[in-house]
């Protein structure tokens, strides 16, 4: 009988250890988990953080990006890129750390946001380059154009002082202008009351480059008093612009060659005593003067 309880006491026994045993190793089984579920809950509240981090500087980058490009086409796509961006940013934001399904959704949407912005990051740096060799380009053209646009205006420079030596060159000249007194028989008179007519005598010089055939030649006979004698106010021809009066004009047919002509003017005034000038004018140009005193 005291056999019987001795081992019915060591079985109880036994079975209590087996137990406690057991309890034990469920009471840690179970606190490992718990800490398993701690560090795994840790694990993905910082791949969260990490992900809201890489997501809002994705937005910072689009941003800066927007600022860079001037293509149309291209700011558009940034922005449907940009708006997919701030979405992810939003859902992650109300997704808890402990839905693992959706934070490794959220994580490969965010891999594939990445991929997307490295891609268009590539593209505007080309583009950039691209530009900034085409600014270089047009540098170069328009330094090349302003030189020829130098050039062109040193050339317009030159032709058109090259025009005025070729017009000064071809303008007549007058040489040896004379002005004397006639008496009415056609005797020169050094008398002024004694004069019937004034005579301007002179001649045009040789000019092969001047053109040849009819021509006017004015003559400008101007008083001690400075003012011109004319027979009418309405004689008049253009000078530099403006119309200016003549005391006697004649035609004559100019060949080239040298040539010799006389204007005469008929004294129907009383004259003044002193220096008188003769200017000479010929297609708008002056091409000489003479003067003489008569007393």
């Amino acid at each position: 009988m005291q056999d019987k309880r001795r081992i019915a006491i060591i079985i109880l026994s036994v079975i209590s250890v087996i137990f406690l045993f057991l309890g034990g190793y469920l009471w840690f089984a179970l606190q490992d988990s718990e800490n398993q579920n701690r560090e795994i809950q840790e694990l993905m509240a910082l791949e969260k953080e990490e992900m809201l981090n890489d997501l809002t500087s994705a937005q910072m980058q689009y941003d800066e990006l927007m600022v860079r490009i001037n293509n149309d086409s291209l700011r558009t796509k940034l922005e449907r890129e940009q708006l997919r961006t701030q979405q992810l940013l939003e859902e992650l934001e109300r997704t808890k750390a402990t839905s693992a399904a959706e934070i490794t959704r959220l994580k490969k949407e965010l891999k594939t946001v990445r991929a997307v912005l490295k891609s268009y990051v590539m593209q505007i740096d080309s583009l950039n380059r691209e530009n900034e060799k085409l600014k270089k380009e047009n540098r170069v053209v328009r330094n090349q154009y302003n030189e020829a646009a130098k050039k062109i205006d040193h050339l317009s420079e030159e032709k058109e002082m090259l025009n005025e030596k070729v017009e000064l060159a071809s303008q007549l000249d007058a040489m040896g202008v004379k002005l004397q007194m006639l008496r009415k028989n056609g005797k020169v008179t050094d008398k002024i009351k004694r004069a019937k007519q004034i005579a301007i005598n002179f001649t045009i010089a040789k000019n092969i480059t001047s053109s040849t055939g009819e021509k006017t030649v004015y003559i400008r006979l101007v008083q001690p008093n400075r003012e011109a004698l004319v027979k009418s106010e309405s004689n008049t021809f253009v000078y530099e612009n403006r119309e200016i009066t003549y005391s006697m004009y004649k035609k004559f047919e100019y060949t080239g060659e040298e040539q010799e002509l006389v204007l005469y003017w008929n004294i129907e005034e009383t004259l003044q005593k002193g220096d008188y000038t003769a200017y000479i004018f010929v297609d708008g140009n002056m091409i000489g003067s003479g003067s003489a005193t008569f007393e």
